[in-house]
C-alpha cells in the first residue's frame, strides 16, 4: 500500500499558493470599498457595514459547505433547495412543540440526511454529482411544495428570531456564527488528516485511492456537511424572515455556487480554502450591495453576478494551465 502521506503533503504545499490567491481577494474587496466609499455617502455608514457583514454571513453558511463538495471535484445543486425543505420542516416542529431548539436540531437534521442522501447516490450508484444533486433540487422542491399546500409559515418566538436578526454587543449574531463555523472550517480543511484526504482526493482520487484514502466515506462525508451546513442557513433565513414557504430557497443555488468560485475554489477539485469562500461572499455581497446604493436596476444585478464567476472559472483555468 502506497504511503498516504505522499498526497497529503503535496495538498499542504497548495496552501502557500492559495493563501496568496486570497490575499489578491481580500485586495479587490477592499478596491471596492474603496471605490464604494467614493461613489456614494451611505456605503460607510455603521447600519450598511452591519447589513453587508450579516448578508455575508447568510451567504457563507451555505457555500462553506459547498466549498468541500467542490474541492473533490463535485457540486451541489440541491442546496437552495434543501434550505426550503428544512426550513419549513424547522418550522413546522417550532409550531407544533414551542420548541426553538428542537426546530434548530431538527432543521440541522433535515438537511443532513437530505446530503447524506446525495453522498449515497454519489458513491454508491456511482451517479455524477450533477446529476444526483441536480435530480435532488426537484425531487426537494416537489416534496416541499405539496408540504407546504401554497401556504406561508410565520410567528416565530421572539427568542428564536434573535438567531437571525438580533445583535450581541453591537453586531449582527449570524456574525459570531460565521466566526465560529470559519474558524472550524478551516481547521477542519487545512489542520487536520481527513481535510488533506479531501484535497487529495479532488487532485487525483485514483491516485487518492490507491494510497489508501476511504474516498467513498470521505465524500459520503462531504456531502453530508454540505447538506447540514444547508440545514444551519435555512435556521439563520428562518429566523431572520420569520416566516416560511416553499420558495424560500430558491434564489440561494446560484449565489452560494458564485460566491465559492469567486473565493477561489477551484470548480476542478483540489484548490481552495474555506476561507477564500469567506471572501467570496463578502465580495459578491459587497457588489450586490453597491448596486442597490448606485440605484443599479435589479434586473442587472444576475447579469453582474454571471460575468464575475465567468472571470473567476476564466482565472481558475489559467492558474490551472500556468501550474501544468
Amino acid at each position: 500500500m502506497t504511503d498516504i502521506s505522499k498526497p497529503i503533503a503535496s495538498g499542504r504545499m497548495l496552501l502557500s499558493d492559495e493563501m496568496i490567491q486570497v490575499f489578491y481577494r481580500l485586495l479587490a474587496a477592499f478596491l471596492i470599498c474603496a471605490a464604494l466609499t467614493i461613489l456614494t455617502n451611505s456605503f460607510f455608514s455603521l447600519g450598511n457595514i452591519l447589513n453587508v457583514l450579516r448578508q455575508a454571513s447568510l451567504l457563507f453558511f451555505i457555500a462553506s459547505g459547498l466549498t468541500l463538495v467542490v474541492l473533490t471535484g463535485g457540486l451541489d445543486l440541491s442546496i437552495g433547495a434543501n434550505v426550503a425543505i428544512s426550513a419549513c420542516v424547522a418550522g413546522t416542529v417550532i409550531h407544533q412543540t414551542g420548541s426553538p431548539t428542537l426546530g434548530v436540531l431538527t432543521g440541522i437534521g433535515v438537511g443532513g440526511a437530505v446530503g447524506m442522501l446525495n453522498g449515497v447516490m454519489v458513491t454508491a450508484l456511482r451517479i455524477p454529482s450533477f446529476i444526483a444533486t441536480y435530480g435532488m433540487l426537484w425531487v426537494l422542491h416537489g416534496i416541499t411544495y405539496w408540504y407546504m399546500g401554497g401556504e406561508t409559515m410565520h410567528g416565530f418566538p421572539a427568542g428564536f428570531r434573535q438567531i437571525g436578526s438580533g445583535y450581541f454587543l453591537g453586531l449582527p449574531i449570524p456574525v459570531y456564527l460565521l466566526l465560529v463555523f470559519l474558524a472550524i472550517g478551516t481547521i477542519f480543511a487545512q489542520r487536520t488528516t481527513w481535510g488533506q484526504e479531501i484535497y487529495a482526493i479532488g487532485a487525483n482520487p485514483v491516485a487518492a485511492r490507491l494510497s489508501g484514502i476511504p474516498v467513498a466515506r470521505r465524500l459520503l462525508l462531504v456531502y453530508t456537511v454540505s447538506g447540514a451546513m444547508a440545514g444551519l442557513a435555512s435556521i439563520i433565513f428562518l429566523a431572520r424572515l420569520n416566516s416560511a414557504e416553499a420558495d424560500i430557497g430558491e434564489s440561494l443555488t446560484l449565489p452560494a455556487i458564485a460566491a465559492v468560485l469567486i473565493g477561489g475554489t477551484s470548480l476542478f477539485g483540489g484548490l481552495g480554502t474555506v476561507f477564500g469562500t469567506f471572501v467570496g461572499a463578502l465580495i459578491l455581497t459587497l457588489v450586490l450591495n453597491g448596486m442597490n446604493l448606485l440605484s443599479v436596476n435589479a434586473s442587472w444585478q444576475p447579469l453582474v453576478t454571471g460575468v464575475i464567476v465567468i472571470l473567476a472559472v476564466w482565472l481558475d483555468m489559467k492558474t490551472r494551465r500556468r501550474a501544468a
